[in-house]
C-alpha cells in the first residue's frame, strides 16, 4: 500500500508541477451495439443459424477509447489515442486479442497536419468513409466480400493527414503491418527491409455537397506470414517473401442531395504470393435517406473474382430508429447471391467463415439490435 501510495503522490506532482500554460483534455467515448441474427445456409449442409453477432452489430462494431490533445502553444498540439475494440455477446477483446487493437498512436498536429506512430487505420479506410453507406458493420458491409474493409489499419505505422481548402492529403508507412498471431508478419527480417512493410496514400476532396477520393493501399509479405484471405472461408493464397504484394486500388465518391446522401466506389485488388495470384474487384452504390427520427439505409454491391471462380452480389437494407440521440434500436436485411464453384460469401463478416453457405448457394440474413452512444 506504501509503494502504490508513494507512487500516486509522484504523479500527483508531475501534474502539478506541469506548465500552466498547457491546456489539456481527454475524453472517454464509446459504442455499444450487439443483437440477434438469423441466417439461410449458413453451413456447409444447408442449415439455419441464429446467434448473436461475435466481432460487431449491424451498425457498427464496438468499442470504448480514450483520446486526448494538449496545447503547446503555437498552434501546436500532442495528441494520442487508445481505443479497444470489444465483444458486446461475450466481452472478449477483438483485432486478435490486443487491449487497446483498434488504434493506439501518440503525435503532433498543428496548422501543417497531423503526424502520429503507432497502430492506426490504412488510408483505405479513411477513402469510402463517406461513400460506404452501410460502413464497417459487421452485417451486410464490404467486409463480406473482402474482411480487410472491416479492419483496415495496420501495427508501427507512421501516419500524415493534412487537409488544405478542401483538399485532404495522407500516407502511412508500416515497418511491421502485424504483430500479433493472427498475421505473423512482425517487420524486418535480417537484411530483409522490405519484410511485412505496408504503405498507403490518399488524396480526397470534400466539397459542400459533394467529396471524391482516391486511395492506394499496398502489403507485404514476410517469413512466417500467414496466407492471404481472397475468398473468406477458402483457403487463402501464400505469402512469406517480401517480393509477394497485395495491393487494392480504390475511386470512392458521394453526393448530398438535401438531407439524402448517395455514395459510390470502386476496389480493384491484385494479390502476387509465393505461388498463386488473384485479382478481385468490388463496387458498390448505397444512399442514406433520413425521416425524422428514422434513418433508411441502402446498399447494392458485387465482386468479381476469376481466380477462385467466386462472385457475388448483394443488397442491404437498414433501419434506424433514434430514441435519442445516443441510442437508437435497429434492423437489417442483406441477402446475398452467390455463382461460380467457390462462391461462398455470407451475409455476416462478424462470422464469415462459420457461417458460410454452401458454394454457390444463396444466403439470407437478419439482424435485429440496439446501439448506444457514450
Amino acid at each position: 500500500m506504501k509503494k502504490v501510495t508513494t507512487s500516486l503522490a509522484a504523479v500527483a506532482a508531475a501534474i502539478a508541477s506541469a506548465p500552466a500554460i498547457a491546456q489539456s483534455s481527454v475524453t472517454l467515448y464509446g459504442i455499444v451495439d450487439t443483437g440477434i441474427e438469423y441466417f439461410t445456409h449458413a453451413t456447409p449442409t444447408g442449415g439455419s443459424v441464429a446467434r448473436m453477432p461475435v466481432i460487431g452489430g449491424g451498425d457498427v462494431p464496438s468499442r470504448w477509447g480514450l483520446r486526448g490533445a494538449e496545447d503547446l502553444g503555437g498552434g501546436l498540439k500532442a495528441v494520442f489515442a487508445l481505443e479497444s475494440g470489444i465483444s458486446v455477446s461475450n466481452g472478449a477483446l477483438q483485432q486478435g486479442g490486443r487491449l487497446f487493437g483498434r488504434q493506439s498512436y501518440v503525435g503532433l498536429s498543428g496548422v501543417w497536419g497531423q503526424l502520429t506512430f503507432g497502430r492506426q487505420y490504412s488510408m483505405t479506410n479513411w477513402g469510402m468513409a463517406e461513400s460506404n453507406i452501410i460502413g464497417a458493420g459487421g452485417f451486410g458491409g464490404l467486409a463480406s466480400f473482402d474482411p480487410y474493409l472491416l479492419a483496415a489499419r495496420f501495427d508501427n505505422d507512421v501516419v500524415y493527414m493534412g487537409t488544405f481548402s478542401g483538399v485532404t492529403v495522407g500516407a502511412s508507412y508500416s515497418t511491421g503491418r502485424d504483430s500479433s498471431a493472427a498475421g505473423n508478419c512482425l517487420g524486418q527480417t535480417g537484411n530483409d527491409l522490405l519484410a511485412c512493410r505496408a504503405i498507403s496514400a490518399m488524396l480526397k476532396y470534400e466539397g459542400n455537397a459533394w467529396g471524391v477520393a482516391a486511395t492506394y493501399d499496398e502489403q507485404r509479405g514476410g517469413a512466417g506470414a500467414t496466407p492471404i484471405t481472397v475468398v473468406p472461408g477458402a483457403a487463402g493464397i501464400a505469402f512469406t517473401k517480401s517480393s509477394d504484394t497485395d495491393r487494392r486500388y480504390q475511386l470512392a465518391a458521394h453526393l448530398n442531395i438535401s438531407s439524402v446522401r448517395v455514395g459510390a466506389g470502386w476496389l480493384h485488388r491484385r494479390v502476387e504470393g509465393d505461388a498463386r495470384s488473384a485479382k478481385i474487384d468490388i463496387e458498390y452504390l448505397g444512399a442514406s435517406v433520413p425521416y425524422g427520427a428514422w434513418a433508411f439505409d441502402a446498399q447494392v454491391s458485387h465482386i468479381s473474382d476469376s481466380a477462385y471462380d467466386a462472385d457475388g452480389m448483394m443488397g442491404t437494407v437498414r433501419a434506424n430508429y433514434n430514441l435519442s440521440k445516443r441510442t437508437a434500436l435497429y434492423g437489417v436485411f442483406a441477402y446475398m447471391k452467390n455463382s461460380g464453384k467457390q462462391g461462398i460469401y455470407s451475409v455476416s463478416a462478424s462470422s464469415a467463415v462459420p457461417a458460410a453457405p454452401h458454394p454457390g448457394s444463396n444466403q439470407l440474413g437478419v439482424e435485429f439490435g440496439i446501439r448506444h452512444l457514450f
